[in-house]
């Protein structure tokens, strides 16, 4: 027989629900009236197997067992709810005038959460009642929130791009997200109970980023990450997926500081096929620009050697006419009586003297005009200089100006491409030269080379008519220019130059007139 506590109590099935299991009548009557009234939903039972018949049909969240029952006692009722699964949620406090420690350490193995004494005191009775319903209550709401928060952990996990892992003690996978299964192009119970390191590392010969992973380095690091809660990260690797395919990823795996849970730790991992794509693009990008400026950089010196054909031809007639004449005076010395051997070979070594000159002439331009390689080299800068002051005077004498160059002594060494260097120092010397020139002005150009500040600088003076601030502020413009002749991609290009060595360059107005064109590299560390 079962009742509940008044129409008000049985008309909601929120009220929390009691069974009272008891086979003498004066003990259920003591409780149901000590607990009727008190917003609780009462049943009530007068066997085991009664008991066990309504605890199946209404779920009640607690259960006051009397332990000595005819038939079924309360002990193997009580085993009995806790190993159906829709019945061992229910809070059971134990009925029982035996105050033995058997009986109740026996209670408490089979599950029991209490017992009550007979024969009961009321106060007694509602205190025990109350508190374990609210600590079922706290239970309830405890694993609804846990159940909450594992609908949220999915959900997030499904949302995430990464792929991620959770793994236990031993490095083997206890969940994937939706993400690691796409990557993987396998659904998760392929991946779940692999080891992390048998799963994604079965060829150790995989290049990764152009580099060799260490399999051994990633396997102690997982091993000392489980044991020590040590994280760690790899920027490029190669995963194998479970059908023997392989892609690039980035992973970390981080420890879960929690002794409650399985999981020891989370893997996190993302493909970058993508970006090393993208890097590639943009080697390859960097590379063709690079030879680009190259070729620039050659029609430039070409272009360079072109305007200074005048001034060369000079430089190269110069000693062929010295040649011509010695020449015929070689000859009339020949054609004398008696032969002047003495004379003759003086002849001959100012011949040989002139056209070693022109061939060095020829020399210079064949090694400022040749393509470079793009080789870096250590140089001193004051070397730098004065291989290129040869070439650079021949443009300044054919103008009726003089060269000053100023070398600060004792210059730390720069690396770079040498013949790019030079080229932007004679381009900034020509375009000082031709700015003076245009003003009607010879008071000569000055090459200052000094250090400061871990730099090399280096700067060309000249007192031409300088800039107007219009002027200067599109001065590296490209195709920007101030002579009547040129397309204006000369500073354009010194500027790629310098850029390239990691050094800087610019223009400031000279104190004295002119105009003062500047540019700094770092110093050689190595």
């Amino acid at each position: 027989m079962s009742r509940t506590s008044g129409k008000k109590a049985s008309s909601s099935p929120s009220q929390e629900a009691i069974l009272l299991v008891d086979d003498n009548p004066a003990n259920l009557k003591i409780l149901y009236e000590t607990l009727d009234g008190r917003g609780y939903r009462l049943l009530v039972a007068d066997n085991g197997d009664q008991a066990l018949r309504i605890a199946a049909k209404e779920r009640p969240d607690l259960i006051l067992l009397d332990i000595m029952m005819p038939g079924m006692d309360g002990f193997e009722v009580c085993r009995r709810l806790k190993a159906d699964p829709e019945t061992r949620q229910a809070s059971v406090i134990f009925l029982s005038a035996l105050d033995d420690t058997d009986s109740k350490v026996k209670g408490f193995d089979l599950g029991g959460v209490d017992y009550i004494a007979k024969p009961f005191q009321i106060r007694e009775v509602l205190s025990r009642v109350e508190t374990h319903l609210k600590i079922h209550r706290l239970e309830r709401q405890l694993e609804a929130q846990n159940r909450q928060l594992t609908i949220d952990k999915s959900r997030i996990l499904a949302s995430m791009n990464e792929g991620i892992y959770g793994l236990n003690s031993r490095g083997e996978i206890l969940f994937a997200n939706t993400a690691a299964c796409r990557m993987n192009r396998c659904e998760e119970g392929r991946l779940l109970g692999q080891h992390f390191i048998s799963l994604h590392f079965q060829q150790a010969d995989i290049p990764a980023g152009g580099n060799n992973y260490d399999l051994d380095r990633i396997t102690e690091r997982l091993t000392r990450a489980l044991a020590h809660k040590e994280p760690f990260k790899v920027s490029e690797a190669i995963f194998v997926r479970p059908e023997g395919s392989v892609f690039p990823v980035s992973f970390s795996v981080a420890p879960v500081d929690s002794d409650a849970s399985e999981t020891w730790a989370v893997v996190v991992f993302h493909d970058i096929s993508d970006e090393l794509a993208r890097r590639e693009e943009l080697r390859e990008a960097r590379e063709s620009l690079e030879s680009q400026r190259e070729q620039l950089a050659t029609i430039s010196r070409l272009s360079t050697m072109g305007e200074m054909a005048a001034g060369i031809a000079h430089e190269v007639n110069q000693p062929l006419t010295a040649v011509s004449n010695y020449v015929r005076v070689a000859r009339r010395l020949l054609d004398s009586e008696p032969p002047k051997p003495g004379k003759l070979r003086e002849a001959l070594e100012k011949i040989e003297q002139q056209c070693l000159r022109a061939s060095e002439v020829i020399q210079h331009i064949r090694h400022f005009v040749k393509r470079p390689l793009n080789e870096y080299s250590v140089v001193a800068p004051a070397d730098l200089v004065e291989e290129l002051r040869a070439l650079a005077e021949i443009d300044v004498r054919h103008h009726s100006m003089t060269l000053e160059i100023k070398v600060e002594a004792g210059l730390p060494r720069i690396r770079g491409d040498v013949i790019q260097i030079q080229q932007v120092i004679l381009n900034l010397i020509r375009n000082a030269v031709e700015a003076s020139v245009e003003a009607g002005v010879h008071a000569g150009v000055t090459l200052h080379v000094f250090h400061r500040d871990d730099q090399v600088h280096f700067e060309v003076c000249d007192r031409g008519p300088g800039l107007t601030e219009a002027q200067a502020a599109k001065l590296f413009t490209p195709f920007f220019t101030t002579k009547a002749q040129g397309m204006g991609i000369g500073l354009t290009l010194c500027q790629s130059i310098i850029h390239s060595h990691g050094g800087k360059i610019g223009y400031r107005p000279n104190p004295e007139g002119g105009a003062i064109f500047h540019f700094s590299l770092p110093v050689y560390s190595g």
